[in-house]
């Protein structure tokens, strides 16, 4: 399928911020404790942020013109990706990438970057050799010694010029082609395909129902709760409208999670919905490619992002964080719009795979060494949720070809779906390891005494390190939706809220059907 555009039109948009729309609860004194850290955790000047970050990983923006450059242009970015390591571990990188069956090119990785180092050792020979002739030049010459001098400087430099400019064209080939090799894998994970994937935990059993069921379409339709003949008038195949009780559900959903999530820790963002292609590559999408899940804006640089992993992972790009901040948690709030190339069927139908839905996403930037213990934390955020709405569901450790690029292990969690008669996917937790920043650039400087130097004994500050990223849905309201219209539908058609939402929709407990 070739490239999604969305061309700009014209005409006034307002958005409504998140909390306009939400019905909250009262918050407690801890939460307002958790709000109050807020700007000090986003706000990229802050003094724990370095701005002035290394150059390998900054961003060199181009105008909205060149946004469509094919893959032979130069990058717009560089990733701070460990070639020399990658060489040395050429087995390893090798049977990485058949597990997760990649098409990365890692022959062409490892013979571009001996090129690149056997130039860079040209380079530097010919600069020593013009240092040479330019000390040379300064003692007292004879005058045909001189001119010779002055001849070979001018060739050498002529040289060096045209090596330079093959060095930086090698260099971005290089980044162009490492891209798409994978991040390696964690060692518990299950080899080969989505049908290899081990079952960590099942929670609950299916409800046995004494009466025909019915699946969420059918209940939207009789409740008045989702229409999906209008949305597809209006805007196309897989939009819906909600009305009535299924808007309340929805907002019902999202503040009854951000509630439970900021318990946590976790401080609250809603965030931009369209960024730069460029934060989309870096967190490990391809925006450009074929069978893109991305809508890209057409003439623009830009794209409708898909998660707000997206969004949230840029927050802080090119930075050098204090390991005193550590951990930086974040639960997301936004909009997600996605192409669904490719997806067909039964089993993609109703509310199950939408072109846009609203989603909560925690986000965790951490040390290297806690990226494990937060990732157990995150499923078992996830499976606390899910719990206490009653839900039927199995935990997944996602098999080794069913994990994307940037991911070194995912844990997947499948609700049982009466009305679809299936498991469904409703959330997955995700640990990316330094992948993602090393690409978007984010570090951390350790807590440790300065060190000091042999050079007339001057202090240093300890090397930084690239943080690891983790993410994880907390709240997909459609699919969410799914579970609990066909999970608590009863024989007379109504529908039963579960009792942790009845809250946060103004102590609505039962879906009743119209009277018409």
């Amino acid at each position: 399928m070739g490239l999604h555009t969305l061309r700009l039109a014209t005409v006034p948009l307002t958005f409504s911020t998140f909390t306009s729309r939400l019905f909250l609860k009262p918050i407690p004194p801890n939460t307002l404790q958790t709000l109050g850290q807020f700007s000090r955790h986003v706000q990229p000047r802050k003094p724990f942020l370095v701005r002035a970050f290394s150059a390998s990983a900054a961003v060199h923006e181009t105008p909205p013109t060149q946004a469509s450059d094919s893959s032979a242009a130069r990058p717009q970015w560089k990733a701070s990706i460990d070639f020399k390591w990658i060489r040395d571990n050429k087995e390893a990188v090798e049977i990485n990438i058949k597990n997760r069956n990649s098409n990365a090119d890692l022959g062409g990785v490892i013979e571009l970057y001996e090129n690149m180092v056997n130039l860079q050792k040209e380079v530097e020979g010919i600069r020593e050799e013009r240092n040479n002739v330019a000390k040379k030049m300064k003692g007292k010459l004879e005058p045909s010694e001189r001119e010779r001098l002055v001849e070979e400087g001018k060739s050498l430099k002529e040289s060096l010029v045209t090596l330079e400019e093959d060095l930086v064209k090698l260099q971005d080939e290089l980044q162009q082609v490492a891209r798409s090799i994978p991040n390696m894998t964690h060692p518990d994970v299950p080899i080969g395909g989505e049908d290899s994937s081990a079952i960590r935990k099942e929670v609950g059993s299916p409800r046995e129902f004494t009466f025909p069921i019915k699946d969420h379409l059918q209940l939207g339709k009789d409740l008045d709760l989702i229409d999906f003949d209008s949305a597809s008038e209006a805007s196309g195949s897989k939009f819906f409208y909600l009305k009535n009780e299924a808007v309340l559900l929805e907002m019902a959903l999202l503040n009854w999670t951000l509630s439970e999530v900021m318990k946590k820790g976790f401080t609250p963002l809603t965030t931009p919905e369209i960024v730069r292609s460029s934060i989309v590559e870096k967190c490990g999408f391809q925006p450009r490619g074929d069978n893109t899940q991305v809508y890209s804006i057409d003439g623009t640089d830009q794209c409708l992002i898909g998660t707000a992993e997206i969004p949230v992972g840029g927050i802080h790009m090119d930075s050098i964080l204090l390991e005193s901040v550590l951990p930086l948690k974040y639960i997301a709030f936004s909009h997600c719009f996605r192409t669904e190339a490719g997806a067909a069927g039964a089993a993609t139908k109703g509310l199950y795979r939408v072109h846009q839905f609203s989603k909560a996403e925690m986000f965790i930037l951490c040390r290297p060494e806690d990226s494990e213990t937060f990732h157990h934390e995150l499923i078992q955020i996830e499976e606390d949720l899910f719990t206490s709405l009653g839900l039927h569901f199995k935990t997944l450790d996602m098999a080794t070809a069913d994990l994307g690029a940037p991911a070194y292990r995912k844990f997947d969690i499948e609700a049982w779906m009466p009305g679809l008669g299936r498991y469904g996917e409703i959330s997955s937790a995700s640990n990316c390891t330094d992948y993602q920043s090393r690409r978007l650039g984010i570090r951390y400087r350790p807590s440790e005494p300065l060190q000091t130097g042999s050079k007339k004994g001057k202090a240093s500050l300890p090397a930084t390190k690239f943080v690891h990223t983790l993410n994880a849905t907390a709240c997909a309201v459609p699919r969410m939706m799914v579970c609990l219209l066909e999970n608590y539908q009863q024989e007379d058609g109504s529908v039963v809220i579960p009792e942790p939402l009845r809250p946060f929709m103004g102590g609505i407990e039962l879906i009743k059907p119209k009277l018409r």
